[in-house]
């Protein structure tokens, strides 16, 4: 069952990956952001909750973030509550490429995952994979130390 999940999810992460090279000119890690980034209040976020939040390293927010502003989807500016950290902003042309792709990458999601199982199915899946992530949440730091609250 374990390499079964394990083949499943590496062929599942491929084939979006090359959907959105081909549709939208970028891998899926890179959508992943743009995902992020419009979802977050005045489309901004701090750069180091960014990379919490993807799961990914600062190093490669920061490369990914580049690759970004190079193409105009992505822009940097300073955080204006502090002086040493920079949030990335989801440009209006980047919005727009997210629009433009999103149609396309649900339909590669719905053709690869849920054509292929019953709604049962659905609803199991769905069921187990909230409580992986239940169970692998890290723990809220503060919760055990009141004086960090």
């Amino acid at each position: 069952m374990w390499r079964a999940y394990l083949h499943a999810t590496t062929l599942l992460e491929d084939h979006l990956d090359r959907q959105l090279q081909r549709d939208a000119g970028m891998p899926h890690v890179y959508y992943g952001l743009l995902v992020h980034l419009s979802q977050a209040p005045r489309r901004r976020m701090r750069m180091t909750q960014l990379a919490k939040d993807a799961k990914i390293t600062r190093s490669r927010l920061s490369h990914a973030v580049a690759r970004l502003e190079k193409s105009g989807w992505v822009r940097r500016e300073d955080c204006p509550s502090d002086k040493r950290g920079q949030n990335a902003v989801l440009t209006e042309e980047g919005y727009a490429v997210l629009r433009r792709s999103a149609p396309g990458h649900v339909n590669a999601v719905r053709q690869a995952m849920f054509d292929r199982l019953t709604p049962e199915q659905v609803g199991q899946l769905g069921e187990i994979m909230r409580v992986m992530a239940e169970g692998l949440q890290p723990a809220d730091p503060k919760a055990d130390l009141p004086w960090l609250r």
